[in-house]
């Protein structure tokens, strides 16, 4: 059976302000592995893009960190990829890019892919070009460096809204298209 945690009962994560610094900013010029099998440079995509970063999907026979539910905004990733999934037709009807952003290798990201049938790619940032570019949160968990749950807009290159911290993560996908709806242009 596959871990899916109880929402309701994972701590809150609090904004520490760490992404306060993005708005506005473009999207740095350099290339990311995609489960799509190509590299693509974000810099260089047209329209809107949503970026929704998460610190790992669980791999099947893989176990969960211990205390991994008592990091708040840990915990959720293969909730908040679904609902992006899952709203997927309607963010392409806002004319919507979406990727999913980790520091996870590729063929992680392939697996989740696959198993959760996601009709988008997910983009490893194993090397942490974006994360360092952007100055993009992060935390350690047994010695693993992973970014904070977040969620970037950008439009042309350049981020028009950051979602921080994000929670609960089940219901991202559905904010997203509530902030696109309201401000369309």
């Amino acid at each position: 059976m596959e871990y899916l945690p109880d929402l309701s009962k994972l701590p809150i994560p609090q904004d520490d302000g760490a992404c306060n610094h993005l708005l506005g900013e473009r999207l740095p010029q350099l290339t990311l592995t995609s489960t799509g099998g190509n590299q693509l440079d974000l810099s260089t995509l047209l329209g809107k893009v949503v970026l929704y970063c998460y610190p790992m999907t669980k791999q099947p026979n893989v176990p969960i960190p211990d205390g991994w539910e008592q990091i708040p905004g840990a915990a959720g990733c293969t909730w908040q990829s679904c609902a992006f999934r899952d709203y997927h037709a309607e963010l392409q009807t806002l004319g919507v890019q979406v990727y999913g952003l980790s520091t996870q290798d590729s063929s992680s990201q392939q697996e989740a892919v696959e198993r959760l049938h996601l009709p988008f790619g997910l983009l490893s940032d194993a090397d942490f070009l974006l994360t360092t570019s952007l100055k993009l949160p992060t935390f350690e968990v047994k010695g693993k460096r992973l970014i904070k749950r977040l969620t970037l807009i950008a439009d042309n290159g350049k981020i028009v809204k950051v979602f921080y911290p994000v929670f609960p993560p089940d219901k991202n996908a559905q904010e997203v298209i509530e902030w696109l709806v309201q401000n369309t242009v």
